[in-house]
């Protein structure tokens, strides 16, 4: 028993002892900047949507997807609506979001069965990725819901509160996983 003891002590005299306060910031030079909203490139390819899904995911900001036709008269009042709010920066106060549309009529998405994949059952839809993963719970295929501004603007906005929190998000202990502990 008397050697743990003295073995701790000699731990504590061994530790370095420093006359400076620690830094705020011990492994980054760089300067902290806070997260914006990115827009992409319109999707033709599968890969294009991976890339951005892995682009929105390493900067822990979820993907905002609008699926478009290029027959979808919705989809041309609505695309440009969602892209002005993302640029006049909508999101950016929560975390910030990233934004593209999918042309689901390109030949590659529709070989791919990239629609399917997802389960776009109707065009436009917005649909929101995290961590890479659908959030098909908050998938949006009402047209009319997508006219609304105010509406946009608070799915938006509850997108970006994700900021790759990867699911949960409720309130409590682990996201509300595991119900109330009271």
């Amino acid at each position: 028993m008397r050697s743990g003891i003295a073995f701790s002590a000699y731990l504590r005299a061994s530790r370095p002892r420093f006359n400076h306060p620690p830094a705020t910031r011990a492994f980054s030079i760089s300067r902290h900047l806070s997260a914006g909203n990115q827009i992409y490139t319109s999707v033709r390819r599968p890969d294009d949507l991976h890339t951005y899904q892995l682009l929105s995911s390493s900067s822990r900001t979820p993907l905002i997807t609008l699926w478009t036709a290029s027959w979808c008269a919705t989809c041309h009042v609505v695309a440009p609506r969602i892209k002005s709010m993302v640029e006049s920066g909508v999101g950016e106060a929560e975390g910030g979001v990233g934004y593209c549309e999918v042309e689901f009529d390109a030949p590659d998405i529709m070989s791919d069965s990239l629609g399917s994949q997802y389960m776009i059952t109707s065009i436009p839809t917005l649909l929101s990725f995290d961590a890479g993963e659908a959030q098909v719970q908050t998938k949006v295929t009402d047209g009319r819901k997508m006219a609304d501004p105010a509406f946009l603007e608070e799915w938006i906005r509850n997108e970006a509160r994700r900021h790759g929190g990867r699911g949960g998000g409720g309130p409590g202990i682990f996201g509300g996983l595991f119900g109330s502990w009271r």
